[in-house]
């Protein structure tokens, strides 16, 4: 056998590594999931005359012409300023009702708890679409329409059942004691759930504050049905590439490129409290 073993190994020609299979299913993986994201860059830094005529892996002719034209046409910056005003708008108000709705969801039991939990949760899965039109009849009698108060409201419909659903499975896994001890020491508790229970859940606020970013930097529907002018998102602002002369390919895709960029930032940011997440089975 041993014989037989030596032969086996002996057959392979030497100075071939061996192959990792893992390996290669991991490069292709991420060579399938990154080429999208480098054609976009590939094509930002292109003319269009290029796009359109030639194809190349890399730019022929390099320019930065179509960053500049987004950096310098108040219709292009101000559609990311007004997407960044009413995402962080919206993450604050969420995270602010989410924290003491899944502190009771955690902590108390009381009657239709599990009922109200799920009702939470359907209004996450319903699309954008049934509220668009409620949400504009709303708005344009209360005067709301084109805010970006108006499109941050609209999208705590989604993310705080989300933002419950997180927090709460983390506030389950700090024991109630500490809450205990907190108030024999004389801990009031808006003292206590600041400067003790927040900390400890730090961790769950950083994956709810990532989800609820994400889902309102990427929705289209509601922040173009809920805005016209003075709140215009981004995604609204790229229709813009589309003219009489066709599409202005090389300005869409620098826009695309700068719209990957913020979410990549906060990716970043709040990596390591997502794998925790992971962990714990609330992502």
């Amino acid at each position: 056998m041993a014989d037989m073993t030596v032969n086996k190994a002996s057959s392979r020609p030497r100075g071939l590594p061996r192959i990792n299979s893992r390996l290669v299913v991991m490069t292709l993986y991420l060579v399938f999931l990154l080429l999208p994201i480098y054609w976009l860059l590939n094509m930002s830094f292109k003319t269009n005359s290029e796009i359109v005529s030639t194809f190349s892996l890399w730019p022929r002719d390099l320019t930065i012409a179509n960053y500049i034209t987004i950096l310098t046409d108040p219709a292009w910056y101000t559609g990311y300023i007004n997407s960044i005003i009413y995402v962080s708008l919206n993450t604050v108000i969420s995270l602010a009702v989410a924290l003491p709705a899944a502190y009771a969801f955690s902590r108390y039991n009381f009657m239709g708890d599990k009922h109200l939990f799920f009702w939470l949760l359907t209004n996450r899965m319903a699309p954008p679409a049934v509220f668009a039109l409620p949400f504009f009849q709303l708005y344009s009698s209360v005067g709301l329409f084109d805010t970006h108060i108006a499109v941050a409201l609209a999208h705590t419909l989604f993310n705080v059942p989300l933002a419950v659903w997180i927090l709460e499975g983390f506030m389950r896994g700090v024991p109630k004691e500490i809450d205990e001890t907190a108030y024999i020491d004389g801990y009031g508790f808006g003292k206590f759930f600041v400067k003790i229970f927040m900390p400890l859940i730090a961790s769950g606020i950083g994956v709810a504050a990532f989800f609820c970013f994400m889902f309102s930097w990427v929705e289209l529907l509601l922040s173009r049905t809920l805005t016209s002018v003075d709140a215009k998102p981004i995604a609204a602002t790229m229709t813009r590439t589309v003219g009489a002369s066709g599409v202005d390919w090389g300005v869409l895709a620098a826009a695309g490129v700068l719209t990957i960029l913020p979410g990549a930032l906060v990716i970043y940011f709040v990596r390591n409290f997502i794998a925790k997440g992971f962990a714990l089975g609330r992502v």
